[in-house]
């Protein structure tokens, strides 16, 4: 600290709003806590946070959702959600982020009697961290199953293969002469998925997970491993790793979107992707849809951007970083669509059907039709091979930030037992995670991936989200937050950010929460229909997580002294500790939070000992000023 301090003096701070590019390119380690760890560039948070967002959802969830609610059309809801509820909530958690350098647990110092929410969202990202990684391995397994010269689901006759198999060479000689009915037949790449890899027909339904699937298994130590030694030095490593995995996606999305418009038929599939059908935006499903990809696409409520922007040096420009992040994930999703439908255009005009028989969502698309499709094409190994890298690289990223959310939620929470020993915690929680999803690696796994696919990040983040949003803008107060955000950036957040914090974002969410509770209906798996005690299991996990909210609160009450009310009150209150996490951060109203702080002016004295005033500090000085006046004017 005084070797900071020391640079502190020798050095007059320029705020990163005011300067140039060019002048940016110092080192970034001055106003971070060294115990912590910090980003050491600048385009390692917004790199990872590009990665963080733009995961297997972009490709497999957003192609299908636009194409069944209107095609083009989709676009005008999904944009508007974006500005009601994505960017104003995708600000809101940089900004806590980054004002307290806290993880999504200590965060609530803002208002301890919250602190169940941050409870809530550890408990669900670790849940999501568990089937997140089994995706991946089953990426792997496919991604070795490419080096080949002949993909292993390319034609029937395989030990797995059924007389339900047909090959669509078989399809397309057939269709020169007279057509003929797939209606009750099973595609080499289905059965490859359903009999080769999960080998399913093992399993009688969820209460038998039947045998370990070993190749699976070994994947998913892989994943694990992989995931353990990107993350094993926190953001320092992880922030590297993403130079890499957050844009090499891209590279290979170009080539397949090339590849796939310069095959016969592409056309057709993009005109069914993208033709407007603008009497579907009078359904209220439709606009449910969009906000719903919006919220899970950008991963609000997760803790991700949260923890990230904890990393930041506390002048990091993230007004201007949640545009470019936000915009890039839409027109990644718009992109991929392009990638996915070209193919699937192909594909329906080889087998001789119609687009929408061959177009899916989820696994189906990622590990059924999009194989099946590379096999229609020549060197089709290496389009295989790089469709399959490319998901494992979106994967990655998503699920770097998942654990660094869990590390760090502890880390600070605890951070004199667990920061020094940070590489070694990490590995604890990587092995508990992994040997808890080794029932997926079973032959019913898919089953048990489904139930938390489907309630471990429901209505539980939705819950988060609304809370989150109610406790900022009602309990720590709109103008406070902005006044926050004035002092980290030099600027307050404008009547579009506000009116969305205040109504128009805890409103959406709230339609959401209400039309997912209303619109329920029972998980199931191609024609399986899980069993009652598994629908309650799987609402079990969703309540749980909304649980911690109130024992949070009891916990907290419990805590203070006085009646009940005061206690409440007490509890609501900003810790003493909440602020900038370092000194010469907390200027205005926060120095007088200082330890030891015992001057009537704290913050002349904080000026004086940190080198003149640079103009955040005049912006403090406003702070203080407006608050004072808003004291005159209510006496």
């Amino acid at each position: 600290m005084k070797k900071i301090r020391k640079q502190h003096l020798r050095e007059p701070v320029t705020p990163e709003l005011l300067v140039s590019p060019s002048s940016q390119e110092g080192d970034l380690g001055s106003e971070c806590p060294e115990d912590r760890g910090n980003w050491t560039g600048r385009l390692d948070f917004l790199l990872s946070c590009i990665g963080y967002c733009v995961g297997l959802g972009n490709v497999w969830r957003f192609p299908y959702r636009a194409y069944t609610n209107g095609g083009g059309a989709f676009l005008v809801p999904y944009f508007i959600m974006l500005a009601i509820c994505g960017i104003p909530i995708f600000f809101m958690e940089l900004s806590l982020g980054q004002f307290s350098s806290l993880g999504p647990l200590a965060v609530w110092k803002i208002s301890p009697l919250f602190k169940g929410v941050g409870m809530g969202t550890i408990l669900i990202v670790s849940l999501v961290a568990i089937y997140y990684n089994m995706i991946i391995a089953y990426v792997l397994f496919y991604l070795f199953a490419s080096l080949t010269s002949d993909l292993p689901w390319q034609h029937c006759g395989n030990w797995w293969n059924t007389n339900l198999c047909l090959d669509h060479h078989v399809i397309k000689a057939g269709n020169t002469t007279f057509p003929v009915n797939i209606t009750n037949t099973v595609s080499p790449s289905e059965e490859y998925w359903s009999r080769y890899v999960l080998h399913i027909q093992g399993s009688s339904g969820i209460g038998d997970p039947g045998k370990i699937r070993w190749n699976l298994c070994l994947c998913l130590l892989l994943s694990w491993t992989i995931v353990y030694l990107c993350i094993l030095k926190g953001v320092k490593s992880s922030g590297k790793v993403v130079y890499f995995t957050a844009t090499f996606p891209y590279l290979i999305l170009v080539m397949l979107l090339i590849r796939g418009v310069t095959l016969e038929g592409a056309w057709k599939g993009i005109r069914f992707y993208l033709t407007p059908q603008f009497d579907h935006l009078l359904s209220s499903k439709v606009w449910i849809e969009a906000a719903l990809q919006i919220f899970y696409s950008l991963g609000v409520g997760f803790g991700g951007l949260l923890t990230f922007a904890s990393y930041n040096t506390f002048h990091q420009n993230i007004y201007r970083d949640t545009f470019i992040v936000t915009l890039g994930n839409a027109m990644t999703s718009i992109l991929a669509g392009f990638a996915i439908f070209s193919v699937l255009g192909y594909m329906s005009q080889e087998l001789g059907v119609p687009v929408n028989q061959v177009a899916k969502a989820g696994p189906g698309l990622a590990f059924v039709v999009y194989p099946q499709a590379m096999t229609m094409l020549p060197l089709s190994p290496f389009w295989s091979f790089l469709f399959f890298f490319m998901l494992l690289t979106l994967g990655l990223d998503s699920q770097f930030a998942f654990m660094e959310t869990i590390v760090t939620a502890a880390t600070d929470e605890f951070p004199y037992y667990l920061r020094p020993k940070k590489a070694s915690f990490s590995a604890v929680i990587c092995i508990a995670l992994f040997l808890m999803g080794l029932i997926l690696t079973t032959e019913g796994g898919m089953y048990w991936l489904v139930l938390l696919d489907d309630y471990s990040a429901g209505f539980g983040v939705m819950v988060v989200v609304i809370t989150t949003c109610l406790v900022v803008t009602r309990v720590y107060g709109i103008k406070r937050f902005c006044r926050d955000i004035h002092m980290m950036l030099g600027f307050k957040p404008g009547p579009y950010f506000r009116a969305c914090w205040m109504v128009l974002s805890p409103a959406t969410m709230m339609a959401l929460l209400v039309y997912n509770i209303v619109k329920y209906q029972p998980s199931e798996y191609g024609n399986y229909r899980f069993p009652a005690w598994a629908e309650v299991l799987g609402i079990l996990m969703g309540v749980l997580s909304c649980l911690m909210i109130p024992i949070g609160m009891v916990v907290a009450v419990l805590q203070e002294e006085g009646t009940l009310w005061e206690r409440v009150q007490q509890a609501s209150r900003p810790a003493m500790g909440w602020g900038p996490s370092l000194e010469e951060n907390r200027t205005g109203m926060y120095v007088a939070s200082l330890a030891g702080s015992q001057s009537p002016k704290p913050l002349m004295v904080h000026m004086r000992k940190y080198g003149g005033i640079t103009s955040y500090e005049n912006t403090a000085i406003e702070v203080d000023r407006e608050m004072e006046e808003e004291e005159e004017s209510m006496m």
